[in-house]
């Protein structure tokens, strides 16, 4: 019997049970990254989130189907491939593909879809056609669509915006005089001359959808009418959220998403990240400074998810500390159990259950990495004792890599170095009972050059992905 999972819903402003519409399957959709630069490493506070919140489900039993969108057409994207004459799917592609390969060395699942929104733009077409006959949106003279906020009497329900104190004469476009209400939002925008000759053809005139649209048609395409948790940002609780919630009711007459969750900012330094402040932080950016994957995941992931995250060289190093002596808690287990992996006894289930309580209460890490660090604190005063037997090591690491399963902070499998890599490492370590430092400093740079760190252990160097 599963244990009551509870979490905080953005729409009821309450902690709350969840569990499953239909059978044992979770159906979660996730904005995700909109494709026209480096992805930078506020951007994987919240694509980590929803990592962690898929991968919980998992342990709890349940099986989870995993929604993000990939936004390859705004307005920030066709100004872009504009001033630099780039073409859309060259330039969407390329940053799609950095955001995946990033995604994949900070452990993230790769969601079960990862729809382009160009690919559905028959689907939003179809969408907006509905809203139409529902009398819930309208065409302007230009031929854009606008959704009439007033149609829907819950609107502002998810931020807690009360509509009537937003300011009214909110200055606009040229092109966006012909809406009703300042308020009311693009579902498609007609073409303008600065657009060049990026557009699709619909009932209304060539153009292409407004961003909202995108996200209710892709998750309606893929999860159903009604769908578990719908994950995002808090930056993205108004407007975009909001907008998919009026247009996806109004379009179908169902509920839309039953839970919202939505993670807090990433800080660098205490302060929001910049580029005019110079804290503007790409993944290689960190990898430069020495920081692992697996320390940069374990410092996105080990606070609670409404919490603010302060990006600091302290905090990264902290994190690196704690995520080595997990490591060498690892090794020293499988020295002993000579690398095999056993079962979850008596022992180890109650402390897995005391983890699964803390993370039960509105998935707080901070409480559960506390219980595994009290474990693993007893477990290594009998390591260093002998009190440790082959088969107790072996339970114990399958309660640790259970955890693992969640937080990712080990190392699975050996990195296949050549010979002549081997012998550098070998050097190293001579250079170093020797004392000679700049030798050894120099070897350990060559090899962070080919994105692997050396890490000096008592039971010797042990080789990471940068």
């Amino acid at each position: 019997m599963k244990m009551s999972f509870k979490v905080y819903n953005t729409l009821t402003d309450r902690i709350e049970k969840i569990e499953p519409i239909k059978d044992n399957i979770f159906r979660i959709y996730s904005c995700g990254p909109t494709v026209y630069n480096v992805p930078h490493i506020g951007n994987f506070r919240s694509f980590l989130f929803f990592d962690l919140i898929k991968r919980y489900l998992s342990f709890l039993g349940y099986e989870v189907t995993h929604v993000m969108n990939i936004t390859d057409v705004d307005d920030k994207i066709i100004l872009r491939c504009n001033e630099e004459n780039h073409d859309l799917k060259d330039l969407t592609s390329h940053y799609a593909k950095m955001f995946i390969d990033d995604s994949k060395k900070l452990g993230i699942e790769i969601p079960d879809h990862l729809p382009y929104a160009t690919d559905h733009i028959p689907e939003m077409i179809d969408l907006i056609k509905l809203l139409i006959e529902k009398k819930y949106a309208y065409k302007t003279n230009n031929g854009s669509v606008f959704f009439n906020i007033n149609s829907f009497g819950d609107y502002g329900k998810l931020s807690k915006i009360n509509m009537n104190q937003l300011e009214s004469t909110k200055r606009v476009s040229d092109d966006d005089y012909d809406k009703k209400n300042p308020q009311d939002f693009a579902l498609w925008k007609a073409w303008k001359f600065e657009d060049g000759d990026i557009f699709w053809n619909s009932p209304w005139g060539n153009g292409r959808p407004g961003w909202h649209i995108e996200c209710s048609a892709m998750s309606i395409k893929y999860l159903g009418n009604e769908f578990d948790i719908h994950c995002g940002g808090v930056d993205l609780q108004f407007p975009h959220h909001e907008n998919e919630i009026a247009q996806s009711i109004c379009s179908t007459g169902k509920k839309f998403a039953r839970t919202w969750l939505h993670c807090e900012h990433l800080l660098v330094n205490g302060a929001k990240m910049s580029k005019s402040l110079g804290n503007f932080y790409t993944l290689g950016d960190l990898f430069s400074k020495g920081y692992s994957a697996k320390a940069i995941r374990y410092l996105l992931t080990s606070s609670h998810y409404r919490q603010k995250i302060d990006l600091t060289d302290k905090n990264l190093k902290g994190a690196e500390k704690t995520v080595r002596r997990l490591q060498e808690f690892n090794r020293r287990l499988l020295n002993i159990s000579k690398g095999n992996i056993g079962s979850i006894k008596k022992t180890e289930s109650s402390i897995l259950d005391q983890f699964t309580v803390s993370m039960n209460n509105d998935l707080n890490v901070a409480e559960g990495l506390a219980v595994i660090f009290d474990w693993v604190r007893s477990i290594n005063r009998k390591l260093d004792s002998d009190q440790i037997l082959v088969n107790d090591a072996a339970n114990s690491l399958a309660l640790l890599h259970k955890f693992d399963s969640i937080l990712c902070f080990l190392d699975k499998g050996e990195l296949e170095i050549t010979p002549e890599e081997s012998s550098l490492i070998r050097e190293r370590e001579i250079a170093r009972k020797n004392k000679n430092w700049s030798r050894s400093d120099e070897i350990r740079e060559l090899f962070r050059k080919k994105g692997i760190d050396l890490i000096d252990t008592p039971s010797g160097t042990i080789l990471k992905n940068l």
